[in-house]
């Protein structure tokens, strides 16, 4: 079953889920005032990465409750270098002022020198990141625009069995081209809008404690045309609705499972395969670089493993249409998390 949600509210008056399902746009309304769970329990960030050929940029405002969040990454896959820097404020409790939706209010926080601000323009949105200190020293700033024209997201709302006020609403915008530069350690890199594209990942809920998921995502040109798609799995009940999408020209076309087989023992050696019962989804992944962080401090640990690589093979559209993929930059990533 891949059940749609329809308009209004995201909440009933007990914090629960009006529906659990998914959508092609922003279908519910986000409150943080209508949660009934544990202030420390609610999490809520805006994830950005633009991926070409060569690089990726990654950046992150995120508010924990108990901590905020501030990321930026830079990738080199030529040299399988891996820039990041972390700013971590304490008992943000909401204080961050995620906006309640993916279309409206803009974000901004500085935290010991390193700022950065995701704001709404005409047409798209605006990152800028700012911090000197950036990689001990080598700074990284600049500002991308993301063009935003008419198109199709993925949209899912899934709650967790045995924890009736604990959800998952969540936003992917991808194929979204992008326009700007960054400056990293005195080297200056160009966004091109004619081939380089950013991915939003916009989530907002209360979690449980001990999760696992399964994330891809890639966006790029096939046939000269806008092409991307979403892939994931692993916490909550999703009987209602997966988040597997590709999207074409703008278009949602709707997938329901999408098989992950990953080798054991290693994130970024031997190929991947995804796969569809229906024959929808089937393409190879070649990993490139296995973007790993892990923290542990007994009561809070995180386990990360963004994997970028290259997808290689065939989607088909909801009529059928054989799409062939070849050598498409993205990442699959593998997180577990204890908070």
């Amino acid at each position: 079953m891949q059940h749609e949600l329809q308009p209004g509210p995201l909440l009933d008056e007990t914090g629960r889920l009006f529906q659990a399902g998914w959508a092609r746009e922003e279908s519910k309304t986000y409150a943080r005032a209508a949660i009934k769970a544990p202030w420390h329990r609610i999490k809520e960030w805006d994830y950005y990465c633009v991926v070409t050929d060569r690089h990726a940029l990654a950046l992150t405002i995120a508010d924990n409750s108990y901590m905020g969040f501030l990321s930026a990454s830079w990738l080199d896959f030529e040299t399988k270098r891996d820039l990041t820097d972390n700013a971590i404020p304490l008992l943000t409790r909401g204080r961050l002022g995620l906006p309640e939706s993916a279309d409206a209010g803009d974000v901004a926080a500085t935290h010991n020198g390193f700022s950065l601000s995701f704001s709404h323009e005409a047409g798209g949105r605006r990152l800028k990141v700012s911090a000197p200190g950036f990689a001990g020293g080598k700074g990284l700033e600049g500002e991308v625009f993301l063009r935003q024209p008419p198109m199709d997201r993925m949209v899912i709302a899934t709650p967790f069995p045995k924890a009736p006020r604990a959800f998952y609403y969540n936003q992917k915008i991808n194929c979204m081209p992008a326009e700007g530069e960054i400056r990293v350690d005195g080297q200056t890199h160009r966004f091109d809008p004619a081939r380089h594209f950013g991915l939003l990942d916009w989530g907002r809920g209360v979690w449980t404690y001990d999760n696992t998921w399964y994330w891809g995502s890639a966006s790029g040109l096939i046939e000269g045309e806008p092409f991307g798609f979403n892939i994931g799995y692993g916490f909550g009940d999703t009987s209602a609705a997966s988040e597997n999408l590709i999207f074409w020209k703008g278009k949602a076309h709707k997938l329901g499972y999408v098989g992950w087989h990953m080798p054991e023992g290693t994130y970024d050696g031997a190929p991947w395969r995804f796969s569809n019962p229906q024959g929808r989804f089937e393409l190879d992944f070649e990993p490139v670089m296995d973007r790993a962080a892990a923290t542990d401090i007994k009561i809070l640990k995180s386990v990360q493993h963004q994997v970028f690589g290259r997808f290689s093979g065939t989607v088909r559209l909801d009529d059928g249409t054989a799409l062939q993929i070849r050598d498409l930059m993205g990442f699959a990533e593998e997180v577990q998390n204890r908070w």
